[in-house]
């Protein structure tokens, strides 16, 4: 199957993409961004750098923390988050949708390889 993802740029340096997205969606699920970061299999000082990147680049917070005490902290999405979210998502349908045909074009299109087994297969 095909994948399409959609990654737009707001500013030279700083793209949205499928990535984080994920991480807001994960923060929102789960109120941490270390929760989120072991979800996603990166370092919490990554996903932290993720946040605090679209943090900085738009007008209010997508995410608010507060710093850990001896219950450790904590991180939840914002309003303005969520729409993040909810305008990315609705982006990428409207990308699939736009494209569909073409891409379908293009899938029947591929030439179908037989699978090929490794080497140490016996053959």
């Amino acid at each position: 199957m095909t994948r399409v993802l959609l990654r737009f740029y707001l500013s030279p340096d700083r793209p949205i993409g499928p990535g984080k997205i994920k991480i807001l969606e994960s923060i929102r699920d789960g109120g941490s961004i270390s929760e989120a970061a072991r979800g996603m299999g990166m370092s919490y000082r990554s996903a932290w750098l993720l946040v605090d990147s679209m943090n900085s680049q738009f007008k209010q917070p997508v995410v608010n923390t507060t710093t850990g005490g001896s219950g450790g902290g904590s991180a939840s999405l914002t309003e303005f988050g969520a729409s993040v979210i909810r305008r990315y998502r609705a982006m990428e349908r409207a990308a699939r949708r736009a494209i569909s045909k073409d891409l379908a074009a293009l899938e029947r299109d591929l030439k179908r390889t037989p699978r090929r087994l490794p080497r140490s297969a016996g053959l």
